[in-house]
């Protein structure tokens, strides 16, 4: 950490999406947000965020083609194992899981078990609105938002996951994941950077579980 107040949280930058309204709004709420493919700065971070916004498949390739796609993995796996906190948002919540019916022939990170799939029959593609989430039950970041809380999506494919993954659905032609918790991996369908009040909210209990990660062996007589 940069300092006691500001917890350095790092912006997995691959060139696609929506990297620099996802570090604003870290700023925002207190974090010192850094657009990054620095694998030692990534190293350093009190906590990684991966957004999305795109084709599964094009942004996979991205992420590949600027050195990311292992590093996105183990961040993943260390959060689970309680390291520093991940976050993954849109796409980048698709990503963490198996792979895509929007791109059958390119493999996800597989951090999580779970595949993505077309919205149901029967509503608008994309789902472009506000929506409420159902909580399935409240994760640690989320408990500064309001109840009901309104986010705003924008997707037309979303994530088949295990129940015990699963934080919150939303009612779109039946129930969809918004949001999904494991150990310290969250990830949202949603945009919390779009999502007014209810975003910043999460947002701020995002950085606040930055500011308060354990520090952990990194290596014989390291400490991270």
């Amino acid at each position: 950490m940069v300092d006691g107040a500001r917890p350095l949280i790092a912006v997995l930058d691959y060139g696609i999406g929506n990297l620099r309204s996802a570090q604003k709004a870290l700023e925002k709420v207190g974090a010192d947000a850094r657009l990054t493919a620095d694998h030692g700065l990534i190293a350093d971070a009190d906590g990684l965020v991966l957004p999305g916004v795109g084709a599964f498949g094009r942004c996979m390739e991205a992420l590949a083609a600027a050195g990311l796609t292992e590093v996105a993995a183990a961040g993943v796996v260390d959060a689970v194992a309680g390291g520093p906190p991940f976050l993954g948002v849109c796409v980048g919540m698709q990503m963490l899981f198996e792979g895509s019916d929007e791109t059958p022939g390119v493999a996800g990170l597989g951090a999580l078990p779970g595949w993505v799939r077309r919205l149901p029959q029967g509503v608008k593609h994309p789902q472009m609105q506000w929506n409420v989430l159902d909580w399935a039950r409240r994760p640690e970041p989320t408990a500064g938002l309001a109840d009901p809380a309104w986010v705003y999506f924008v997707h037309s494919y979303a994530v088949e996951a295990p129940a015990e993954l699963v934080a919150a659905t939303c009612d779109y032609g039946g129930p969809v994941v918004a949001m999904v918790d494991r150990g310290r991996c969250w990830a949202t369908q949603f945009h919390p950077e779009k999502s007014s009040a209810s975003g910043l909210a999460l947002l701020a209990g995002y950085v606040a579980e930055c500011r308060s990660t354990p520090a952990v062996a990194s290596g014989p007589g390291e400490t991270r």
